[in-house]
């Protein structure tokens, strides 16, 4: 289980390290290098809830394979892309693959452990993704850099077949199948409209700047409102009717939730962003190898797993005030680095960053679990899933949104080449610390995770 959960968050690093090579080789442009991060996070985000209650209602072994198989197959059309069209669509794909694949782990989990073990099961899950994280970004440094009998990035995909194949054999000889005994039913309605709702926005803020802001792109922005309002009324006329929409007003309509989701869209949008810009940088910037900007950003992903580990502690003793000093942390690694690279450039090295970067992750591994504890601390036990779920989609969603927002102003603003990469840094992070300000200050309001016991 912990092999097929371990895939979804790698194939979300591994990539960031290979995309000035992408784009050279298929010859895209920053727009496209920004779907091909950013559509990962929709298919995942979009078919998340989705694919826990297909798991409940067919069986999670099953749900399990077939999430598998699919994941297998889209990486092994990216992989063997011939454009990047195809690699856009396929990483989508993926995604989405993924949403089926991942949400039946802690639902296998659940079903099939108890006491002590599920503890000690529940803990080797929570490391995996900063495990992966920290495999993700050298894994992929290495692949591209050992150009694989000149394949150059596409082993970073075709690496996930045998994977997956070896987890599926696994999987049927050791998962028992396990099934909702009362399952909740599908968003048929709710989950292509919240599609829709994110492409209008997504499209204009990707494509608008390359293109020269053609009239559809306003078009677009301008139904964006429409449609999210036509979302909600969706989601409340299925859940007064006795439904299950995908994003539940009434969850929605809890102060702690409300409170939460209002931070985590732009901390998760942040660290999006934060790591597609950075990946640029590095490489188009420095002209680092992409083994040397895997080692870059190694110690963020060291940083965070670390810290991952150790915040629960923290968290029982000081409560809220652990996400305060989280995003401290953060505005202090983002001065680091913003003074690093401008004392620096152009003789930057990766020596130099280690730093900022060893700081922005105990900030990230401070913020993530707590955010996590806070928003669900409050939310009933009955309806612990259906929380989980709307955190979820709401993170991977602001993923993409921040590697649209964040990764088309890095590209405005570095256009010209040369120092235009370290003040189009210094713009995004000043933003960025801002940003943090403003988390910091918010998350005196959050509920004390301690009071609920998780």
């Amino acid at each position: 289980m912990l092999m097929g959960a371990a895939l979804a968050p790698i194939d979300l690093f591994i990539v960031n390290v290979a995309l000035p090579t992408i784009q050279a080789d298929l010859r895209a442009s920053n727009a496209t290098l920004e779907w091909v991060v950013a559509g990962y996070g929709i298919g995942f985000a979009l078919l998340l809830v989705l694919g826990g209650r297909l798991g409940d209602a067919f069986g999670r072994r099953r749900l399990f394979s077939v999430g598998l198989a699919a994941f297998s197959l889209t990486s092994l059309v990216c992989g063997l892309a011939p454009n990047a069209l195809t690699l856009v669509v396929a990483r989508a794909a993926q995604g989405a693959a993924a949403a089926l694949l991942v949400p039946q782990v802690l639902s296998i989990i659940q079903a099939g452990t108890a006491g002590e073990r599920r503890a000690r099961v529940l803990g080797y899950y929570g490391a995996t993704g900063g495990i992966s994280m920290v495999i993700g970004q050298l894994l992929g440094g290495v692949l591209v850099s050992a150009d694989l009998a000149g394949l150059g990035w596409r082993p970073i995909f075709l690496v996930n077949v045998p994977i997956g194949l070896l987890a599926m054999w696994l999987a049927r000889r050791t998962l028992n199948e396990s099934r909702a005994t009362d399952p909740v039913g599908l968003d048929l309605l709710g989950t292509p409209l919240l599609g829709a709702t994110l492409l209008a926005l997504l499209v204009p803020l990707m494509e608008g700047h390359g293109l020269g802001w053609p009239w559809w792109c306003w078009a677009l922005l301008a139904a964006f409102p429409v449609l999210l309002v036509g979302f909600f009324q969706v989601e409340r006329r299925v859940e007064a009717r006795g439904g299950a929409p995908l994003l539940p007003p009434s969850v929605l309509r809890m102060a702690p939730m409300r409170h939460g989701l209002f931070i985590a869209v732009p901390f998760f949008a942040g660290f999006g962003g934060f790591m597609f810009v950075y990946a640029l940088l590095l490489q188009n910037g420095l002209r680092l190898s992409p083994l040397g900007s895997g080692l870059a950003l190694t110690p963020t992903a060291v940083a965070f797993l670390v810290t991952t580990l150790l915040v629960a502690r923290l968290v029982n003793r000081f409560g809220r005030r652990v996400m305060v000093a989280a995003s401290l942390v953060l505005v202090l690694s983002l001065l680091v680095l913003i003074g690093t690279v401008l004392s620096t450039w152009p003789a930057l090295t990766v020596w130099h960053l280690v730093p900022g970067t060893l700081l922005f992750g105990i900030g990230q591994g401070l913020a993530a679990p707590t955010l996590f504890r806070s928003i669900l601390s409050r939310v009933p036990a009955d309806r612990a899933g259906v929380g989980s779920g709307v955190l979820t989609t709401t993170q991977q969603t602001s993923l993409a949104l921040g590697v649209a927002t964040f990764g088309t102003l890095f590209a405005v603003l570095s256009a010209p080449g040369g120092v235009a990469f370290a003040h189009a840094l210094t713009v995004v992070s000043t933003i960025q610390i801002l940003t943090s300000i403003l988390i910091g200050a918010l998350a005196l309001r959050l509920p004390d995770p301690r009071e609920s016991g998780i």
